[in-house]
């Protein structure tokens, strides 16, 4: 009974995709003026913010879904990889006030789209 990998995949993708979805949709009804601004002060041009929405609004959209799955999680993967070297690279060695460490959420995002990558996405899913 708990030896269901496809179910599990199933959970694994929809957990990412709805939990990465939710902060593309902030970024939709906020706007990505703070991203073009953190990557204009890393020396990069700003165009590559629209980037962050094919991360967290695309990408999360076909893990849901399961279309084209591991693209997907590549793209959730890369995301990640930007978020934690421009946003969080300061936060490497610092614990939060409640013993957790300050990364462990975007790490977590990324090492889940690797598993996904990894794993593929399962009998549960959107033909395409």
């Amino acid at each position: 009974m708990l030896n269901q990998p496809d179910l599990a995949r199933l959970i694994l993708r929809l957990a990412l995709g709805f939990l990465i979805l939710l902060h593309g949709i902030s970024k939709l009804l906020n706007g990505i003026g703070p991203i073009e601004n953190l990557l204009a002060a890393h020396g990069l041009p700003a165009i590559l913010a629209w980037g962050v929405l094919i991360g967290e609004i695309l990408a999360p959209a076909m893990l849901i879904l399961g279309i084209h799955t591991r693209v997907a999680a590549v793209l959730v993967a890369i995301n990640m990889v930007f978020a934690l070297v421009l946003a969080h690279q300061h936060e490497l060695l610092t614990l939060k006030t409640n013993g957790g460490w300050a990364l462990e959420l975007p790490v977590l995002f990324l090492v889940n789209a690797v598993v996904v990558l990894m794993l593929g996405p399962g009998r549960y899913r959107a033909h395409s």
